[in-house]
C-alpha cells in the first residue's frame, strides 16, 4: 500500500511539483475529449481535491468505465498550479487504481440538495456529504476539546456504569436489562415479575446519568468527569429528543456554586475557542448553508461574560416584560414554575443578549441529591441558558449534610436504603462537592445550527428507529 497524504493537507500546504498518493471516493467526474476531471474527498476536509486524468494514463478507457461517483480510489501523481477558480492544486494523475466501483446512476447522493429526512433513511452513506462531514468534524472537535480541557485542569476521566439498579431521580423513563426470556418472564405470589431469577437479582436499567457514581470518584480523586452515551426511553418523536445519546458530567470535591459556574462558564469557552480553530472552513459553512448567526453565536460565547442571576430575579425579569407588554408568553409565568424553553430563550436571547446562567431554583421542581439553601425554599442549583436553544448545562452544589439528605430522600418518597451508599459519603468524609451536565449532541446542534438533533450523532436512536 502506498504512503499517502490526506487531502486536507495537501489543499492547505501541499506544493506544485511534488509527487504524492491520494485515497478516497469520488465526488463528482467529469469527461472531455482527452481528459478527465475528478473530484476525490477522504473526508478529512470540506473541500476535496481536483485530479485531472489524461488519456496516457495506463488503461486510461477501462479505468473511467470503472469510475462512478462514490467508487474508491487511489490516484498518484504530481501537484500542479490549478487554473481553475476556489482551488490553489489539482493533482495531475499518473497511475489509477480503483478499489470499489460504484454505480453513478444508481448512487444515492446525486450531485444536488437532499433533505435531511432522506439522508436519515441512508446512514450508511450520509457521512460522506458536505454537511454531515462537517457536522462529524466539528463533533470530533468538540470531543477532542472537551478532554483537553479536563486534562490541563487534572481531573481523572471516569467510566461510570452502563448498567445500573438507579434512576438518578427521576431523570427519565428507563430502558430495562433482562435476560428473562420474554415470552415467559417468572413471577412472584403477587404475579408480577421476579426480579429475584434474573441475572442481577432486582430491576436493572440502562444509565440515564453517571453522576451518582461520579460523586463516589469525586470523594477519592477529589476532580473527575464522565464522558459517555446515556439513554432515555421517552417516547417523544421531536428534533430534540434521543433514546441514546452522550453526556459530559464533571464533579468537583470541595467546590461551591460560584466554582461549578466559573467551571461551566471556562468549559463552554474552551470548546467554542477551540473547534473555531481547527473547523474554520466547516463553521463557515455551517454560517452560509444552515444558520447565518452560527459564528456569532460562537463569538458571543467566547468573549462575553456570562450573566448570572438567581431564579427568583429571572421570575421578576419575565413578569416584567408580561406586564410591560414587550412580549407574550405561551406558558404561564410564576414563582415556582419549571422555566420553559421560552423563557430561557428570552433571557438569553432577548433580554440579555448572551448566555445566563440561572441559580437558585426552587426545592420543589429539583433534585433531592441538590444542596438545600438557608432560605430552606431553594436550592444551590444552576442552569446555563444560551441564545437559541435555552439551556445548555444543569448542575448543583450536591447536599454534602447527612440529616438534610435524608429528610429530602424522605420527602421525595425516595426509598432511602436504596441509596445507603449514597448517604455512606455523607457519614464518612463529607465535604461541599459540585457539579453539572451537558448534552454532547445539545451541544454540536447548537453549535452547527443543526435543526434537528437526529443530524449531530452518527446513528441516531428514536422510537420505531435501530436502524444502521
Amino acid at each position: 500500500m502506498a504512503t499517502t497524504q490526506r487531502i486536507k493537507q495537501i489543499l492547505t500546504a501541499g506544493q506544485p511539483g511534488e509527487n504524492l498518493t491520494i485515497q478516497g471516493w469520488v465526488r463528482t467526474k467529469r469527461a472531455s475529449k482527452k481528459f478527465t476531471f475528478i473530484e476525490v474527498n477522504d473526508g478529512s476536509s470540506m473541500n476535496g481535491l481536483q485530479v485531472i486524468a489524461s488519456e496516457d494514463i495506463p488503461d486510461y478507457a477501462a479505468q473511467m468505465e470503472r469510475i462512478g461517483t462514490g467508487a474508491s480510489v487511489e490516484i498518484s501523481g504530481q501537484l500542479a498550479e490549478s487554473p481553475g477558480k476556489g482551488q490553489r492544486v489539482e493533482l495531475q494523475a499518473e497511475t489509477i487504481e480503483v478499489f470499489g466501483e460504484s454505480d453513478g446512476e444508481t448512487y444515492p447522493l446525486q450531485k444536488k440538495r437532499h433533505s435531511f429526512e432522506f439522508l436519515r433513511s441512508i446512514g450508511h452513506l450520509r457521512s460522506r456529504t458536505n454537511t454531515l462531514g462537517a457536522v462529524f468534524r466539528v463533533r470530533d472537535a468538540c470531543a477532542k476539546a472537551i478532554h483537553e480541557f479536563f486534562s490541563d485542569r487534572d481531573f481523572l476521566w471516569m467510566h461510570t456504569p452502563i448498567l445500573t439498579a438507579s434512576d438518578c431521580e427521576g431523570a427519565g423513563e428507563m430502558f430495562t436489562v433482562t435476560r428473562f426470556n420474554l415470552d415467559s418472564i417468572p413471577t412472584d405470589a403477587a404475579g408480577k415479575a421476579d426480579y429475584s431469577q434474573d441475572f442481577f437479582g432486582k430491576p436493572a436499567y440502562l444509565t440515564v446519568s453517571g453522576q451518582l457514581e461520579a460523586e463516589i470518584m469525586a470523594m477519592a480523586f477529589s476532580n473527575v468527569y464522565t464522558f459517555g452515551p446515556t439513554f432515555r426511553a421517552e417516547n417523544s418523536n421531536t428534533a430534540r429528543h434521543l433514546a441514546e445519546f452522550w453526556m459530559v458530567e464533571p464533579e468537583m470535591a470541595f467546590c461551591n456554586l460560584e466554582g461549578n459556574m466559573d467551571l461551566a462558564e471556562a468549559f463552554l469557552k474552551h470548546v467554542f475557542t477551540r473547534v473555531l480553530e481547527t473547523c474554520a472552513d466547516d463553521m463557515a459553512f455551517f454560517n452560509k448553508r444552515i444558520d447565518d448567526t452560527v459564528l456569532a453565536t460562537a463569538n458571543n460565547i467566547i468573549n462575553s461574560d456570562f450573566e448570572r442571576i438567581t431564579y427568583t430575579e429571572a421570575i421578576r425579569l419575565l413578569t416584567k416584560a408580561i406586564d410591560s407588554g414587550d412580549k407574550t408568553f405561551e406558558y404561564p409565568v410564576s414563582w415556582g414554575i419549571d422555566l420553559q424553553s421560552e423563557h430561557e430563550r428570552y433571557l438569553a436571547e432577548e433580554l440579555f443578549k448572551k448566555p445566563v446562567i440561572v441559580t437558585d431554583y426552587p426545592a420543589e421542581i429539583k433534585a433531592f441529591y441538590m444542596r438545600l439553601n438557608d432560605d430552606g425554599k431553594t436550592v444551590a442549583a444552576m442552569d446555563v441558558l444560551a441564545p437559541r436553544i435555552g439551556e445548555i448545562i444543569g448542575g448543583a452544589q450536591r447536599e454534602e449534610r447527612l440529616d438534610v439528605l435524608e429528610r429530602r430522600i424522605e420527602a421525595a418518597s425516595l426509598p432511602k436504603e436504596d441509596y445507603w451508599w449514597y448517604l455512606d459519603l455523607r457519614r464518612y468524609g463529607t465535604v461541599p462537592h459540585a457539579g453539572f451536565g451537558l448534552g454532547f449532541e445539545r451541544l454540536v446542534q447548537f453549535m452547527t445550527g443543526m435543526a434537528n438533533i437526529r443530524d449531530v450523532i452518527p446513528f441516531p436512536r428514536t422510537p420505531d428507529n435501530l436502524d444502521f
